[in-house]
């Protein structure tokens, strides 16, 4: 049995994505008109092809993804024109046939393509390797966004050739294709100078080298995701502060060896940063959040879970000089207390997501300053709270007036009640609670030796 991929067949998918595009094939709204009589005959021409023109038509095309593309081909000889015409095919995603593509279909999309392609997403398409990229790289050479995040069997060959090819690219994701080594990042700064946003998350043979060469080929980068990089160290990010001026957003989560060396220098020359997550780099201190906070005013986010040694100190020089901060994630920053709380309120006016899981010491004249702060009654979304174990039913009291407010987490804080949430609900009745509450211990059985299970084991 065929398995079919959103309403089109494996089959006939790939028969439409093999179909050549010939130059008769690759219309443009005087072709279109020039061929209205050639294209549609009296036994083809359906009613909407009688009312509408064939130029709106192909503009209404432009508009659909690959699969209603396929449909559409497969309804008349003129749809099929107009479906399979190249200028269609400018941006193709193709996650939710993961499971089905195989290196041959890319070939084939590439011809049919060429260099109308912009944007092709092969996310998860496992069975895609080096060669079917090359014969890509060598069709599509207009392409500027390409993610192949998780198409593990790619090397620094599929680098290569889109630095041979490839020279208008733009946005790379090479997330957790884990064979990715410096090399690939030395091609990438030879061939693609134009390059803004890179993705090595997960490619742990990356080092230090390997982004020297990155950057001094590619100066404007202002996206770089780095995520469990956990080779690189300091040198890398002095490369990068010393090369990338425009850079906005730095993803360092879980690069072990990073210091406030290495950040202090990012801070220093990226003035730009928006987007900082250094969550997990369990080495950094406050002299992070000071240069953060006298370097880069336009920072919107800061994700440091994890990061043990930061401090209220820290935080309220970061408050008081970073006023647009929309999101924080300060999960297991331990140290801090109701102060930080109450600078982020005074100063933080546009705070949407704020995490404070497991800061333990946290209390409810915290959350009432930030409930009565800049940031709650019309930004305020999201507020982690759980393992807090100070927090009470005051603190929900507090936050009733945070009209904005969507999410609360509440998990293990063992004070809160269920009383203290449907108060809350009264006034937010849209808001997600996730909280736990134990189930009630049933009493111990008096007499009799019949062996009891619980309602959860009798369903199973």
């Amino acid at each position: 049995m065929r398995r079919e991929m959103n309403g089109v067949t494996k089959g006939r998918f790939e028969f439409l994505a093999r179909k050549p595009i010939q130059q008769k094939n690759i219309w443009c709204w005087r072709d279109v008109k020039k061929s209205k009589t050639k294209m549609f005959s009296n036994n083809d021409e359906a009613v909407i092809n009688k009312k509408l023109p064939k130029e709106l038509l192909l503009r209404i095309f432009s508009f659909l993804d690959v699969v209603t593309l396929c449909r559409c081909a497969q309804v008349s000889r003129a749809w099929n024109v107009l479906a399979l015409d190249g200028s269609n095919w400018q941006r193709i995603d193709l996650f939710d046939f993961q499971r089905d593509i195989e290196g041959r279909v890319v070939e084939n999309i590439s011809k049919r393509c060429g260099g109308f392609l912009r944007k092709l997403s092969l996310r998860g398409c496992l069975g895609v390797g080096d060669n079917a990229l090359r014969i890509f790289a060598q069709n599509c050479r207009n392409i500027e966004v390409l993610n192949l995040n998780g198409c593990t069997k790619i090397t620094d060959t599929t680098c290569t050739s889109l630095s041979k090819f490839c020279s208008k690219l733009r946005h790379l994701d090479l997330a957790s294709c884990t064979s990715i080594t410096n090399l690939s990042l030395k091609a990438l700064s030879e061939g693609c100078p134009l390059l803004e946003q890179l993705n090595i998350s997960w490619c742990d043979q990356v080092t230090k080298d390997g982004i020297q060469a990155l950057v001094r080929g590619c100066g404007g980068l202002k996206a770089l995701f780095l995520k469990g990089c956990t080779q690189l160290e300091d040198e890398a990010l002095k490369y990068i502060g010393a090369h990338c001026p425009e850079l906005v957003t730095l993803n360092l989560q879980t690069c072990l060896q990073i210091t406030d060396d290495g950040l202090i220098t990012i801070c220093r020359g990226c003035h730009k940063l928006q987007s900082l997550c250094a969550s997990g780099c369990s080495n950094i201190t406050d002299a992070i959040l000071n240069a953060l906070g006298q370097n880069c005013p336009r920072l919107r986010i800061l994700e440091v879970a994890r990061c043990s040694q930061l401090t209220d100190v820290g935080f309220t020089t970061l408050a008081k000089n970073c006023h647009e901060l929309e999101k924080m994630d300060l999960e297991e920053c331990v140290q801090i207390t109701d102060s930080t709380l109450i600078q982020l309120s005074i100063y933080c006016p546009r705070l949407q997501v704020l995490s404070l899981s497991h800061c333990e010491l946290i209390t409810d004249d915290g959350i009432r300053h930030l409930g009565n702060g800049a940031c709650a009654h019309d930004r305020l979304e999201v507020i982690e709270l759980d393992n807090c174990p100070l927090i009470t039913d005051a603190s929900l009291e507090h936050l009733k007036s945070c009209h904005s407010l969507e999410r609360i987490e509440l998990y293990d804080c063992q004070q809160i009640t269920r009383a203290g949430i449907k108060r809350l609900r009264t006034h937010l009745p849209n808001i997600k609670v996730h909280a736990y509450f134990a189930p009630v211990t049933p009493p111990p059985s008096v007499g009799g030796s019949r062996q009891r299970f619980c309602r959860c084991c009798i369903i199973l």
